[in-house]
C-alpha cells in the first residue's frame, strides 16, 4: 500500500476518533442501545414521586450540584475513598439527598441494557420527570453525557452558590459554568419546592452582625414567626423550614411572591433583591405560570449542557456510587 493510502486511511481514523471524542448530546441517544431506558426512568419516577413528592425537590438538587462541579458528568454521585473526599462529602453537599434513588434506578437500568445508560443522563432525566410529575415544566433532555472519572470535594467550595452568597458572588457563580443573571433567578425559582435547615439560617434570625439581631433585609414579622414557630433557638441544627410556606410539594410562583414580601429563606434568596435587573426578571416570571415555567425549561435545557462528556471521554459507570 503506497503512502497516499496509509495516509487517506490515518485521516479517516482520526476523523473517526475526534468524532468519537466530541460528539454531541441528542434527543433519543439511547434510541437504538437501549430503546426502553427513558420510559424506564419515567415509569420509576412516576411510581415514587406519586407516593412521595417531596423526593422531586433533592433529586433536582443533585442534578444542580451535579452540573455546576466539572459539568453535568455524575461526579456527585461519587463516593470517597481513603485518599479522596468526593464532592459527595463536601460541605455544600451533605445535606443532599436522593443517591439511593438514582442507584436504585441505575440498578434496573442495568439488568436492561448492561454498561449502556450512564448515571450523568439518569440525573439529568430524573431531575426532569421528577418535576414534572409534580405538576411542574417538562424541557427536553438531550442525551449521551459520560460519567466522569474524577470527583474532588474541595471544588465544590469554588463553583457551588451558596446561600450565604451576596449578588455579586452569585453572578460570578453563575458566570463561571456559562449561565447568565436570567439564568439565576429563574433557576432560583426552583426554590418553590424547598426546603432549608434551621443551622442555614440560624445567624440570619438571631446574630447577623454579632449583636444578636436578625438580618435587616427580612420581613420583621417573617423573622418572628420563624423564631416562634420553627427555629426556636440559634443553636437548632434538624428542623427543616419550607422556602414556599405552605406550596412546598407545588412548583409555581409562589417563591417569587415570598422573595418581593422580603421573605426569602436565605441571603441568596434576599440577594435577588439587590439589583434593578433582578428584581425586574422576578417581576416579568411573575406575568404568569406558562412564562416561568417556559423560561425554566430553556435555562433547565441550558445547564444540563454544562462540561459535559460525550463520545468516548469519562466511563459508563457500572455503579454510580463507584468509578469503573
Amino acid at each position: 500500500m503506497g503512502s497516499h493510502s496509509y495516509m487517506k486511511v490515518w485521516i479517516v481514523c482520526l476523523i473517526a476518533l475526534i468524532g468519537a471524542t466530541h460528539a454531541e448530546l441528542e434527543l433519543g441517544f439511547y434510541s437504538k442501545s437501549c430503546p426502553n431506558a427513558e420510559k424506564i426512568i419515567s415509569d420509576y419516577v412516576n411510581e415514587h414521586i406519586h407516593k412521595v413528592p417531596s423526593l422531586a425537590a433533592p433529586l433536582l438538587r443533585v442534578h444542580f450540584h451535579d452540573c455546576f462541579v466539572r459539568g453535568c458528568d455524575g461526579s456527585v454521585l461519587v463516593a470517597s475513598t481513603k485518599n479522596n473526599q468526593a464532592e459527595k462529602e463536601a460541605p455544600p453537599n451533605l445535606t443532599l439527598r436522593g443517591f439511593d434513588f438514582i442507584e436504585d434506578l441505575k440498578s434496573v437500568l442495568e439488568a436492561e441494557c448492561p454498561g449502556v445508560v450512564s448515571c450523568a443522563d439518569i440525573v439529568a432525566l430524573t431531575a426532569r420527570d421528577s418535576i414534572s410529575a409534580i405538576g411542574g415544566p417538562y424541557w427536553n433532555v438531550p442525551t449521551g453525557r459520560r460519567d466522569g472519572l474524577i470527583s474532588t470535594g474541595a471544588l465544590t467550595l469554588q463553583f457551588l452558590p451558596a446561600p450565604f452568597h451576596n449578588l455579586t458572588t452569585l453572578i460570578a457563580r453563575f458566570r463561571q459554568v456559562g449561565l447568565d443573571i436570567k439564568d439565576l433567578v429563574v433557576l432560583s425559582g426552583a426554590h418553590t419546592i424547598g426546603i432549608g435547615h434551621c443551622s442555614t439560617i440560624a445567624t440570619r434570625l438571631y446574630n447577623f452582625t454579632g449583636n444578636g439581631d436578625a438580618d435587616p433585609t427580612l420581613d420583621p414579622n417573617y423573622v418572628q414567626n420563624l423564631k416562634t414557630t420553627k427555629c426556636k433557638s440559634i443553636a437548632d441544627q434538624t428542623t427543616l423550614v419550607e422556602m414556599d410556606p405552605g406550596s412546598r410539594n407545588s412548583f409555581d410562583l409562589g417563591y417569587y411572591k415570598q422573595v418581593l414580601k422580603r421573605r426569602g429563606l436565605f441571603q441568596s434568596d434576599s440577594a435577588l433583591l439587590d439589583s434593578v435587573a433582578t428584581r425586574d426578571i422576578i417581576n416579568h416570571e411573575l406575568t404568569s405560570t406558562d412564562t416561568f415555567f417556559r423560561d425554566f425549561a430553556l435555562s433547565m435545557e441550558k445547564m444540563g449542557r454544562i462540561g459535559v462528556l460525550t463520545g468516548t471521554q469519562g466511563e459508563i459507570r457500572k455503579i454510580c456510587s463507584r468509578i469503573n
